[in-house]
């Protein structure tokens, strides 16, 4: 619980920590996104640790000639450890996928699986690019390609797309509106604004594979097929 709470204080405040790190690590601030983007996308342990948010944030300080954040290089960056962090979590889901879920059953939830599940169902492979823009799924949805057994290059063709729309719209995003003062003042609440927009695909696509399980289960004869 206490680590989750230090993760939601990291999010709710990522545009100060990242601040903070680039004012004290101005060259090793890039390797800390690595390791941040590279945990949430690779390690399915790490759900909750900031995505859109942080790259959000990124492209806010990088639009402040002071900071000197060099917004091609992070987003190279960031790009890289995307990619890296989903076939990382793409090969452990397809050796270690069971004893995970054993192992940590409150982090790698079942609730999380059924979720991604629900994407697959509806979108198929697509699902590997709808999810880097909702939170969790994010996290899932290679550990349950890989745990699916799907083919590994077809696998990294979405994953590589999947990444450089992540990058190459969030990202700028931030650049361009990030430093407008009313989004820096109220940043707090933007980024809980990001947290809920994410989150409704998932809500949307979950509630909708629970109706088709309804509808099927109705159309379905008690005595089974023949």
């Amino acid at each position: 619980m206490e680590l989750l709470l230090k993760a939601w204080d990291l999010i709710r405040h990522i545009n100060d920590y990242l601040e903070l790190w680039v004012q004290q690590y101005p060259v090793a601030v890039y390797g800390i996104l690595f390791a941040i983007i590279f945990a949430e996308t690779g390690l399915v342990v790490t759900p909750f640790l900031p995505g859109d948010s942080l790259l959000f944030a990124v492209g806010a300080i990088s639009a402040r000639p002071e900071m000197g954040m060099n917004v091609w290089v992070v987003s190279l960056v960031i790009l890289v450890a995307a990619i890296l962090g989903d076939s990382v979590n793409y090969w452990i889901g397809r050796h270690l996928s069971q004893w995970l879920m054993r192992k940590f059953p409150r982090l790698v939830k079942q609730s999380h699986i059924d979720k991604t599940n629900a994407f697959f169902i509806k979108y198929g492979g697509k699902t590997l690019i709808i999810a880097r823009f909702v939170p969790i799924v994010r996290t899932f949805a290679p550990f349950v390609a890989g745990s699916g057994r799907m083919d590994y290059s077809k696998f990294m063709f979405y994953n590589v797309v999947g990444a450089i729309l992540w990058v190459v719209l969030i990202i700028p995003a931030g650049y361009f509106f990030g430093g407008l003062p009313v989004v820096r003042q109220n940043f707090e609440l933007v980024v809980i604004g990001i947290i809920i927009v994410s989150l409704i695909p998932g809500l949307i696509g979950v509630l909708q594979a629970r109706r088709a399980g309804k509808r099927a289960a109705i159309d379905t004869p008690a005595g089974g097929s023949d």
